[in-house]
């Protein structure tokens, strides 16, 4: 009997082996690359499938994994779907062409309703209004209504913790009936509105735990009810087999030299971190040596604001030599052929940078322009955002032939480059203003106030200055005439990508219609990967409205540097604010993303002397930059620097160096902050901060963990933050201790790590008992543990 038996279960595993199919998918790719997740909306969501597929019209039939009401109108090229509180966390949305199912990713909605209630406690008011993240800081979007004696507000927001004011009668208080308040970073206090309830310990986590002859295995922790896995834009079977998932790696990846496996989970409290798996001709990415300059998520750029970083050409120095413009708003000679020099001689790979961010190059007006009160001062166009050309190179920068020098030098080091791109407005003098000057918003409103640096409440019509007009780029001509133009630089010089100046203050319609014309002129026809990120202030969800499949691949998270900058440069900011900041930003983004985690811009004062005290978060910081001259002070600061680098080096996202912060340059605000970039003779701090970063730079770019690692909070505190970024065997422990004292920090491992050995990045000597591990950090330090 035992014999049969055995005889019987073969027979029967040979049978359903003969049986088994590989799931097969078309040969033409109707989705450019990845196709981002649908975030849905409280109510009704847009999807807009011109965002994905290329020829909508091929598009059959459209089915969902759930019970959602939606409305297909193949003429306008979109789907209307509309929520209800039963929907579950994740569901598939298939699109049918051709009689195959390309598989989108849709997410419930996390928002609730919420009523705020003010009690005036017996004090009359006029009007109650409030501003805050939970409303892009637009007061006016707040509408009150007085019910027995108390002013109530209803909007529908995300579970989580906003800062805001209310503005009373006209003028902004914190809540005088709340004692909960959070530092605003510019030397004052908001109030703290806590919505809804945390389920974060609850939510299925993932991590990758083995690979092997085509198959992938999947870890967990807490409940789940259902998986889903993606090869590229395909719905792809996991088998769980003792609470691990397994996927078996599709024939199919054979014939792509990039492809990706992207898996979810989802229980009753919500959705899961994202998992995501690189393939090299359908197998797994074990080593970084396989990466190249387009895998986007292994990028590390430097931010080069080109009149301020090198100039190697004396011939193009043509200041203003105005008494109007004081030096300091002056041009100083940085040109294309200095960048190209450092180039050439490795500056940057020394560095570990394999990115370029470079300032706008296009022509700007000749003249001055603006106003400072204090000293007395115009500007010239120096920095690049006043346009007058939609195709010429500023000679202050140097020609054509030198841009195309300048990529082409960059891309035999491999190097990526990317320009500063603005489509927002052009100068008074811009010949396209000139002739057409009813095709852009209208400088003054109803009310005939002055439209300008209407920031929040006129935020897609607001001039920036008087004789920088906004752009109608509602108008289709507009729109198209301008995306055309970052068409041809992209073309015409071989650029890699864009960084988009304003964002915000653009309409979608022009980011749908400049992706769409980089897919079907350049991305599709020449096989090539472009890079796209954006630059918003604000609320993460109105930061995440312009990201997806059909706009931009990333904007850079303000949020998370705020953040930083106040965790890192302030002793009394708690690392448990900085982490659950970090967490609500894969809530919105996802757990691998490409937004870009930066150490400064041009419009914020420099971290370093902020650290340092010499710059005080309480003041004007431009004003500080004027009146005199900002230093680093305390020298803890090129420590503090250093906590900041290792923070946004081993964090999901893109790293970003503004110039000149990997030797901790001190300044104010715009103009100080715009320095012309020191590369001699730098003091012995300066040196070991550009060699630290340097290490950091270099260890990220050869670790898979730091590029497309998982990522779980092993301990927190308001001194001490220990996570870890994990890549199947391969591990990263991150420790931070940003208190004042050295520090003992003893902190678990999970169990999945096993009996791992590990390494020290900074030569610490630590001790790891069973599970435990014990290591000193010294005040202002970090280390990462590598097995």
């Amino acid at each position: 009997m035992k014999n049969l038996s055995f005889i019987t279960v073969l027979l029967i595993g040979v049978l359903l082996f003969s049986c088994k199919k590989e799931q097969k998918f078309p040969q033409n790719n109707e989705i450019t690359g990845l196709a981002s997740p649908v975030i849905l909306n409280f109510d009704t969501t847009l999807v807009y499938l011109n965002d994905y597929f290329s020829d909508v019209s091929k598009i059959d039939s459209i089915n969902f994994s759930c019970n959602i009401e939606n409305q297909f109108d193949k003429k306008l090229q979109l789907i209307r779907l509309i929520s209800n509180p039963d929907l579950p966390f994740l569901f598939e949305m298939d699109v049918w062409i051709d009689g195959f199912p390309w598989s989108v990713i849709c997410r419930k909605s996390n928002k609730i309703k919420y009523i705020y209630q003010f009690d005036p406690k017996g004090k009359s008011y006029q009007s109650v209004q409030m501003k805050g993240e939970m409303n892009a800081w637009n007061q006016n979007s707040s509408t009150f209504h007085l019910e027995n004696g108390i002013w109530k507000y209803s909007f529908v927001t995300e579970p989580g913790q906003y800062q805001y004011l209310l503005v009373l009668d006209g003028k902004e208080m914190r809540d005088p009936n709340s004692n909960d308040s959070v530092d605003n970073n510019i030397g004052g206090f908001n109030s703290l509105l806590k919505i809804g309830e945390n389920a974060e310990d609850k939510l299925p986590v993932l991590f990758t735990l083995k690979q092997s002859k085509g198959k992938i295995e999947i870890g967990s922790e807490n409940e789940i009810t259902e998986y889903f896995a993606l090869w590229q834009n395909f719905t792809i079977p996991v088998q769980v087999v003792n609470q691990k998932a397994e996927i078996n790696i599709p024939d199919a990846a054979q014939t792509l030299d990039r492809s990706f496996i992207r898996v979810w989970a989802c229980n009753k409290y919500g959705v899961s971190n994202d998992i995501l798996i690189p393939l090299n001709k359908g197998k797994v990415i074990i080593s970084a040596a396989e990466l190249n300059r387009f895998d986007m998520e292994a990028m590390i750029i430097y931010n080069v604001f080109m009149d301020r970083f090198y100039d190697g050409d004396t011939s193009n120095n043509k200041t203003l030599n105005i008494k109007e413009v004081l030096p300091k708003a002056d041009y100083h000679g940085g040109d294309l052929k200095g960048l190209t020099e450092k180039i050439k001689n490795g500056f940057f790979e020394k560095l570990g940078i394999n990115t370029i961010w470079i300032s706008p190059v296009v022509e700007n007006v000749k003249g001055a322009y603006g106003f400072w009160p204090n000293p007395e001062t115009k500007f010239s166009a120096y920095h690049g955002y006043w346009p007058v050309s939609y195709t010429k190179v500023d000679e202050h920068f140097g020609s054509a032939n030198d841009l195309k020098e300048m990529v082409k030098t960059a891309h035999e080091k491999n190097i990526n480059v990317l320009l500063d791109f603005v489509a927002h407005h052009v100068h008074i003098e811009h010949p396209y203003y000139k002739k057409y000057p009813d095709r852009v918003t209208n400088l003054y409103l109803p009310d005939g106030s002055l439209n300008t640096e209407r920031w929040d409440d006129h935020r897609l019509t607001t001039w920036f200055d008087i004789f920088l007009p906004t752009l109608d780029l509602n108008n289709p001509e507009v729109t198209n005439m301008l995306a055309d133009s970052a068409v041809y630089w992209i073309k015409e010089f071989n650029l890699d990508g864009f960084r988009h100046d304003a964002t915000k203050h653009i309409p979608e319609i022009f980011w749908r219609t400049l992706t769409r014309k980089l897919k079907d002129q350049v991305i599709i026809p020449q096989n090539r990967k472009l890079y796209q990120i954006g630059e918003t202030y604000g609320t993460r969800e109105l930061i995440g409205s312009y990201i997806g499949s059909g706009q931009l691949d990333a904007q850079f998270d303000f949020n998370i540097y705020d953040a930083s900058i106040a965790a890192f440069a302030k002793d009394d900011f708690s690392l448990i604010k900085l982490n659950e900041s970090l967490l609500s930003s894969f809530s919105y983004f996802g757990w691998h993303h490409l937004m870009g985690n930066i150490s400064g811009n041009q419009d914020r004062g420099r971290f370093i002397s902020y650290a340092g005290g010499d710059l005080k978060f309480e003041e004007n910081a431009k004003q500080a930059g004027w009146t005199r001259k900002i230093d680093v002070g305390n020298p803890l600061a090129y420590q503090k620097m250093k906590l900041l680098m290792a923070f946004n080096m081993t964090i999901p996202g893109v790293p970003v160096i503004y110039y000149g912060d990997e030797i901790g340059m001190p300044g104010g605000n715009d103009p100080d902050n715009r320095r012309m970039m020191k590369f001699e003779n730098l003091t012995s701090p300066e040196n070991d901060l550009r060699n630290t970063v340097a290490s950091l730079a270099n260890f990220r770019r050869n670790s898979l963990p730091m590029i497309y690692g998982d990522y779980q909070t092993l301990l927190v505190n308001d001194h001490v933050l220990v996570f870890a970024r994990t890549y199947f065997d391969k591990i990263n422990v991150i420790v931070i201790n940003k208190s004042n004292s050295k520090q003992e920090i003893s902190f678990k491992l999970p169990e999945r790590f096993g009996k791992s050995e590990f390494i020290s990045f900074n030569k610490l000597k630590f001790n790891i008992v069973g599970d435990k591990v014990v290591i000193n950090i010294n005040n202002f330090g970090f280390d990462i543990l590598s097995n």
